[in-house]
């Protein structure tokens, strides 16, 4: 979609995500506790029955505190706007990002599709039953923590 756009590639022959770079007019500040939607430059077509997860870039996390804030963000297979990565800075200080900065990772992965009916009868008993966050744990509030 823009001429300067780096197209996405793996770091490494192992590397499950393509890394995302920024493709911007100029570059761009996000404050700490702030978000930005930063455009990649490109559009995808992606295979049949898969699905784009943009995920953090570990590196950026762990140095800056900066990560993709709805972490993974969903690129369906029918999309073909650009892809764009809203990213959210947790650190203490401002962070900037360049055009050609990798600022994320794609990983593509297959979608399996359910059928949705409506029904009156009650799922089968399990062990877990409707516990829910941390029930199975040992951080629930059964526990006291």
């Amino acid at each position: 979609m823009r001429p300067d756009a780096t197209l996405p590639r793996y770091a490494t022959e192992g590397a499950a995500g393509l890394d995302l770079a920024a493709a911007l007019d100029a570059p761009v500040e996000i404050p700490p506790g702030d978000r930005a939607i930063v455009g990649t430059g490109i559009a995808i077509h992606l295979p049949r029955e898969t699905e784009g997860q943009v995920r953090p870039r570990s590196g950026l996390a762990a140095r800056h505190g900066v990560t993709v804030l709805n972490s993974p963000g969903t690129i369906d297979e029918d999309y073909r706007g650009e892809v764009k990565v809203i990213l959210i800075n947790h650190g203490a200080e401002p962070f900037r990002i360049e055009s050609g900065d990798r600022i994320a990772q794609l990983v593509v992965q297959p979608v399996l599709r359910v059928a949705v009916e409506e029904t009156t009868e009650e799922a089968p008993a399990t062990e877990r039953g409707t516990g829910g966050f941390g029930s199975t744990g040992g951080f629930g509030p059964e526990q006291g923590r």
